[in-house]
């Protein structure tokens, strides 16, 4: 690390640094003290310091109130008689005034021994400085989590993305942005949370752990149990057990919690990632259109201010009610051809992706080429929110088939920013038709298609039972989060993503 500031001379290597600071940790154990207590009493949260005292105070005027504070140790300046310290608690930040006939020559000499970093607590009056800067007049300082490691250089940052990433404890250290992702993060979840809450929908856990893989088209985790003797896998969906529980006889559900794809990684994939599925009896695909608008409209106000957004430097708006088109419509547009449809010649349908670019594999049919053309010329252009609807049957596997249309079901995806948000559908209750659609899943799985579906046959004895029509709705939370806080890496808004060795 080094400094840019003129006159400033840089500062010692980091190993330099941690030596010194151990040499400290030393000197306080050699005193008897505990540079890692067991807790501190606090009476006063930096922030609500602030909130009390803000505007009451005048220049040099005193509150008569004392207080009990702790934070990190973010900033010291001045030498000798009069040394000020900020310490940081959350984003609040707070001065503390430090001078020898209030703090007495012990605390002086404590204040000698802290390093930038440290956690202290502090003991004082509530005053404002003849600058006018809210401070507390230090009468105590206690050492409550010595730092060995420095903070990141003032000037610089942390700028470098992966130890952003790698050490994401720095990074809410030293990054107001990223605490600010952190709330967003956190106000989009409540949000969607009541929404649903106030809709009658019940909030359930289903397990993390599937002894078989269903609910997406996605390749699993696997892993082993022990004790059972049996390979299970992490889940790609919640899909099945909350449908499991419709068929009991919940008419409304839904989970919030992560779901798991051995996939690559990308600034829109992860791993393990966090995903919203609710389930509503009776319900089709376009009650679950009106409802994803109602909870992304109000997890924009909650968490953003507002359905007016700024996304990649351009606007995009969420407000009003969205448009609905069909997916073959969009291609047939892109395309240029309205001769485009899914009972089309295969050759020609080939030619056509040829045409554009779009690679194909043998054993697609017309429903698999229409959607590659359609993620090729379409979905990256669609910006302000679009339900794009009726899927083909080919590339949906759960949903039921359109009442008007053979060739397509009742399925949607909502497209924000060029990206999917979400994808739903009325779902299939009839369970001959789902164990033939397994079926014709299995038979990709064995001819190589390692995202295909396999027969769940506990699934299907659930629907056996006798299910309700239902309508099911799946949000992508983390893609969700990027575009309410602004950021374009879904790294940016979990805060321990998946990363290369």
């Amino acid at each position: 690390m080094s400094s840019d500031e003129p006159g400033t001379p840089p500062d010692p290597p980091r190993d330099e640094v941690i030596a010194e600071r151990r040499a400290k940790l030393d000197r306080w154990r050699a005193r008897g003290v505990d540079p890692y207590p067991v807790g501190v009493e606090v009476t006063d949260a930096l922030a609500d310091v602030r909130a009390a005292w803000d505007d009451k105070l005048e220049p040099e005027e005193a509150s008569g109130q004392d207080v009990a504070v702790a934070g990190r140790m973010v900033l010291r300046r001045g030498h000798g008689k009069l040394v000020f310290v900020v310490l940081r608690e959350g984003d609040a930040e707070l001065q503390l005034m430090c001078q020898p006939q209030t703090l007495g020559q012990g605390g002086m000499a404590i204040l000698d021994e802290l390093d930038l970093g440290d956690w202290v607590a502090a003991t004082g009056e509530v005053v404002r400085t003849r600058r006018g800067e809210l401070s507390v007049h230090a009468r105590s300082l206690t050492l409550i989590g010595k730092s060995l490691r420095p903070m990141p250089d003032k000037w610089h940052g942390l700028r470098d993305v992966e130890t952003r990433y790698r050490q994401r404890w720095v990074d809410l250290t030293v990054n107001a942005d990223a605490r600010r992702v952190l709330r967003v993060r956190a106000a989009t979840i409540r949000a969607l949370r009541a929404e649903l809450e106030e809709r009658g929908y019940l909030e359930v856990e289903t397990p993390l752990l599937h002894p078989v893989p269903g609910g997406a088209l996605a390749r699993p985790f696997v892993t082993h149990h022990n004790a059972l003797g049996v390979d299970l896998y992490l889940r790609i969906a919640k899909e099945l057990y909350l449908k499991r529980l419709v068929a009991g006889g919940l008419p409304r559900v839904y989970e919030i919690g992560r779901v798991f794809r051995n996939e690559g990684l990308s600034t829109r994939h992860n791993p393990e990632f966090t995903m919203l599925e609710s389930y509503e009896a009776h319900a089709d695909y376009h009650d679950v259109m009106d409802l994803t608008q109602a909870l992304i409209q109000r997890a924009a106000r909650e968490a953003a201010g507002g359905t007016d957004l700024i996304y990649d430097e351009r606007p995009v708006d969420l407000g009003g009610d969205w448009p609905r088109r069909r997916l073959l419509d969009l291609v047939r547009a892109a395309t240029g051809r309205a001769d485009v449809a899914y009972d089309a010649d295969l050759d020609e349908l080939r030619a056509l992706c040829a045409t554009h670019g779009v690679r194909t594999e043998e054993g697609w049919g017309p429903g698999k080429l229409v959607l590659e053309l359609y993620e090729k010329l379409v979905e990256g252009e669609l910006w302000d929110p679009t339900f794009v609807i009726d899927y083909p049957v080919e590339v949906s596997p759960l949903a039921r088939r359109h009442r008007s249309d053979p060739h397509t079901t009742e399925r949607f995806e909502i497209i924000v920013t060029g990206r999917e948000l979400g994808n739903a559908f009325s779902e299939l209750t009839d369970p001959d038709e789902q164990r033939a659609r397994f079926e014709e899943q299995a038979r990709a799985k064995a001819a190589g298609d390692a995202d295909a579906m396999s027969v769940d046959a506990d699934y299907l004895a659930a629907m056996e039972f006798g299910m309700p029509p239902m309508g099911g709705l799946g949000i992508g939370v983390d893609r969700l989060v990027m575009l309410l806080a602004g950021v374009t890496s879904i790294r940016d808004v979990i805060l321990f993503p998946t990363l290369r060795p």
